[in-house]
This record gives C-alpha cells, sequence and structure tokens, in this order.
C-alpha cells in the first residue's frame, strides 16, 4: 500500500496540486466503480488507513425501530450485530470488498482519477495565471497544431492561436518568443492559458522593457492601437517637462524602437505625443498626414470632422483606411475625414437644399386647385408642385379620390403656376434682345471703321478733257510709255505706278497712307 502514496506523491508534484486532492479523487472513483458493480442505490463511503494504506469500502445504513427503506434503513437488532454500540438513529457502517470490483470498475476508477486531477490542474493553473494578465512572458514552442502553436511555459501550456498571430511571423519547435497572457480559460478543452503576439499590450510591455523612463515613471504610455503585422500607434506623455516623450522612446539613432521592430519582425511604429485636447491630439495621431482643421461634432458621442488638404487625403486616409483606422482605435473617438474639395461640394448643397426647397403645393389654390384636391394630395405624401409636376396622368389617376376630370384640373392649375416664370422671362428677354441688337449695331460701326483705317482708300483718278482723251488715243503705245515715263506731271497726278504705290504703303506705321495721315 506504500505504492499508493508514493504515485500519489508524485503526481501531486508533477502536476502541482494538493495531495489530498488526488486522495479524495481515489475515493470518489471507488464510490463510482462500487455503484456500478453492484448496482444498488445504498449509500458508500471510502476511506484509506493511515497506517496501511488500504483503501476501504463501506454501505452505510440507519438505525431505525421499523423499517420502512430496506436499502438506506436496517433494525436495531440488525444494528448492533454489526456495531453493537448502536442506537436508534445511529449510522452503521457495512464492509463491503473491494476484490470483487474487477476490471471494468478499475479502468472506471481509473478514469475517474484521471479526470478529477485534470480538474484540479486546470484549476490550479487558474488560480496562478488569471491574475497575469496582459504580463509579457518567456515561451518555447513544444508543438503544432494546425494552425496553432502549443507553447510551454513551465508548469504549464499555453495555446498561440492562428488569430492571436502575426502575419509575419512563422515559427518551429523548440523556437523561444515571447508573449504577452492574453486570458485564462479553465472550461476548454486544451491549454487553459491563451497568449498573444499580435495584442496591443506586447507593445506595450517591449517599452516597458527598453526605455527606462518608462519604467520608472517619468514617461507613461497613455494608449496603444495596433494592426499585427502592420503598424502600430503609441501615444506617450511625459511627466517631467524637461523629458521628451518620444525622443525617449526613440532613443539617440533610433536604437530603443528600432530593439522593438526586430521583435516585432518589422512592423512600422508611429510614437506620437498625448494631449489632453482632442483636437491636438487627433492632428498628432494622423500623422505623418498634415491636417488642415478639425470640428468637434458631438462631443458626447466622440465624433469629429477632419478637413486636409486634397494632397493629404490619401496620405490621411493610409493604405486601406489604415492610418485613419488606427488613430481612431487610440483616441476612441468616430473620424470623418474629407478633403477641401469634398467639403466645399457639401456646403453648396446644403446651402442649394436652403434656398430652393421646392415650392409648397398649397400655392396652387391660387392658380384654380381645389380644397379638396389638395388635401388628397398632401394625404398621399404629394407636397411640391416640382413632385406633383412630375406626376404621369396614369400615376395622378391611381391616388384615390382623383379622376380624369381632376387630372385636368391639376393640370391646369401646374400650367398656369409655370407659365408665370415663362411670361417673366419673355419680359425680360425682350430688353434684352433690344440691348443686345444696339451693342450689334455698334459693334458692327465699330468693325466697319477699323475696316476702313486698316485699308487706305485710294485718290479718285482726276477725269481727263475729251482733248487728253483723244490725244492719247491717238499717240503709239511706245511713245506713251517713254513720254509718261519722263513726266512728273503725269506720276503726280496720277499715283498709279507701281513704283510710285509702294512706297507710300509702307511708310505708314498701320500700313496707311502717309499723306492721308497727315
Amino acid at each position: 500500500m506504500e505504492t499508493i502514496f508514493q504515485s500519489i506523491e508524485i503526481l501531486s508534484k508533477e502536476k502541482g496540486i494538493d495531495p489530498q486532492i488526488v486522495l479524495d479523487a481515489v475515493k470518489d472513483a471507488m464510490l463510482i466503480a462500487a455503484r456500478k458493480h453492484y448496482r444498488t442505490t445504498e449509500d458508500y463511503i471510502a476511506e484509506m488507513d493511515p497506517k496501511t494504506g488500504a483503501i476501504q469500502l463501506y454501505a452505510v445504513k440507519k438505525a431505525v425501530e421499523s423499517v420502512e427503506d430496506p436499502v438506506h434503513e436496517m433494525t436495531l437488532a440488525e444494528a448492533r450485530r454489526i456495531q453493537p454500540q448502536a442506537e436508534i438513529g445511529s449510522e452503521v457502517r457495512i464492509q463491503k470488498s473491494t476484490e470483487a470490483l474487477g476490471r471494468i470498475s478499475a479502468q472506471t476508477a481509473k478514469q475517474v482519477i484521471f479526470q478529477k486531477v485534470r480538474e484540479a490542474e486546470r484549476e490550479t493553473v487558474y488560480q496562478e495565471y488569471s491574475g497575469r494578465t496582459g504580463e509579457l512572458v518567456n515561451c518555447t514552442i513544444k508543438r503544432v497544431e494546425g494552425p496553432d502553436y502549443i507553447l510551454d511555459l513551465g508548469k504549464t501550456e499555453a495555446k498561440l492561436a492562428k488569430k492571436e498571430q502575426s502575419r509575419l511571423e512563422s515559427y518551429s519547435v523548440g523556437d523561444r518568443v515571447r508573449c504577452v497572457i492574453r486570458l485564462v480559460d479553465k472550461a476548454s478543452k486544451g491549454p487553459g492559458v491563451v497568449v498573444s503576439r499580435a495584442a496591443p499590450e506586447l507593445v506595450m510591455r517591449l517599452f516597458e522593457q527598453e526605455v527606462p523612463e518608462i519604467y520608472d515613471g517619468t514617461v507613461t504610455i497613455k494608449g496603444c492601437a495596433r494592426e499585427a503585422g502592420e503598424r502600430t500607434k503609441i501615444a506617450v506623455q511625459s511627466r517631467d517637462r524637461d523629458v521628451d516623450s518620444v525622443g525617449a522612446c526613440v532613443g539617440m539613432k533610433g536604437m530603443r524602437v528600432q530593439s522593438i521592430i526586430r521583435e516585432l519582425r518589422g512592423e512600422k511604429i508611429d510614437i506620437i505625443e498625448f494631449s489632453d485636447d482632442p483636437v491636438v491630439f487627433a492632428t498628432h495621431a494622423l500623422s505623418p498626414a498634415k491636417v488642415s482643421r478639425i470640428t468637434i461634432l458631438d462631443p458626447v458621442e466622440k465624433h469629429m470632422e477632419v478637413i486636409v488638404d486634397d494632397s493629404q487625403l490619401s496620405l490621411a486616409i493610409g493604405k486601406k483606411g489604415q492610418n485613419v483606422r488606427l488613430a481612431a482605435k487610440l483616441l476612441t473617438w468616430r473620424i470623418d475625414i474629407k478633403s477641401e474639395e469634398e467639403k466645399r461640394q457639401e456646403v453648396e448643397s446644403q446651402m442649394a437644399a436652403l434656398v430652393a426647397p421646392g415650392a409648397p403645393v398649397s400655392v396652387l389654390i391660387d392658380y384654380g386647385l381645389p380644397d379638396q384636391l389638395l388635401e388628397t394630395l398632401l394625404a398621399t405624401g404629394v407636397g411640391t408642385i416640382e413632385k406633383l409636376g412630375g406626376m404621369t396622368p396614369e400615376q395622378l389617376e391611381e391616388i384615390p379620390g382623383i379622376g380624369p376630370e381632376m387630372v385636368e384640373k391639376i393640370q391646369e392649375a401646374v400650367n398656369a403656376y409655370y407659365s408665370q416664370f415663362e411670361e417673366q422671362g419673355q419680359g425680360e428677354a425682350e430688353p434684352a434682345a433690344a440691348e443686345e441688337a444696339v451693342e450689334a449695331q455698334a459693334v458692327g460701326a465699330g468693325e466697319l471703321a477699323s475696316a476702313v483705317e486698316a485699308e487706305p482708300i485710294p485718290a479718285p483718278a482726276p477725269e481727263e478733257t475729251p482733248s487728253e482723251q483723244a490725244e492719247t488715243q491717238e499717240i503709239p503705245e511706245q511713245f506713251a510709255t517713254i513720254e509718261d515715263a519722263g513726266s512728273p506731271t503725269h506720276n503726280q497726278s496720277e499715283g498709279t505706278g507701281p513704283e510710285d504705290a509702294a512706297p507710300g504703303a509702307d511708310a505708314g506705321p498701320d500700313g496707311g497712307d502717309p499723306g492721308r495721315d497727315n
């Protein structure tokens, strides 16, 4: 029997549980095996002899004067044969043989023992690790189960699920990794401790280890938003105005933050200075984009609108919206980002809606629409003249209480309403047409004057007397050419020679006749 005690002690040390828990599990297993073997509903109790280590099994009955339930009761005479000191109401223990339980009962007892020990182990693990959520622990990859990793924490195993892994990382059995404890679940089938490499707490714990100012409390981490494998934004604040919070986290030549980036396999990290003013904090959180202005739309619901230049919009939103999404997580505000052009169009559309909301259908009363017909239209949701004018006669007749005659009255009223704008347009068009005609005449006159200035008007040739015409006709052509060429009077009065016309065209600055300009 010493072997049982030794086995219980060894098992207790391996699993880190109390030996009494293992002993109680053995007793419970003995009772379950007895009920299954004897197939009765008697009350059983199991005890272990502290001297020999033997486990004894007893059936318990109550001594009574008159037996009504033979399974749980017995007479006083029968009780005193087993236990001489028995009295009315005493519990009498009847020893049962454990050798007759058999192999099946022993197997059942074994399963019960394992179950009890497993439950005790889970309780112990839960008590140890439940208060360590968010703590950084060193683990070793023990085995791979599909997409998940099973890690060795020393005293127990931990599970690194697929969703808790970074997409940049992959491990092999035996690799050492640093993780944070995500949660502890004692009701799960596998390991009760779940660790994570994708949680924001991992980045915070790494900064606490790498930056002494954070460890001693000079610089505090105010928030962290992370998309594992992509980018992390962490907000820090300094309690000492002589200490730069961002510079302390970056380190000399970026040594501190670079060691964390290497641990995270190249994940990008934005270190942001925290501010109690949400507008200033949002300006920092949306870096590297430059913000034009920020408007708080709802301080209670934490909703803000951010306006950026058109060239900064894509940078502020980030790849697949990552930059603004992380900024919103960090601020815990809802952020709407718009460019200057989008905001301008939105304001214009709002102003247009305020300026021209649509004329109410009640205006048509002045144009012959009956009151009863107006009430019918309003009851069916036709509230503006624009909507009424856009409806076809078939659509109007589908409205209860409106027939073809009513449709004609509606069309007449609508046409009368719009005809006033046409008359106004025509009245305004007539003065405009007159003005355009005057302007056209003025333009024509101006063009004519310009043409006169641009093209020189040749001087009229002097009239020839009948005698001169006769003389010209009588002189032969060759003699006339020689005499005309030598006659200065003919050259000045005629002015038709090509040699004389060329100098006159080139002399004026505008290409006109210099004699006429003078």
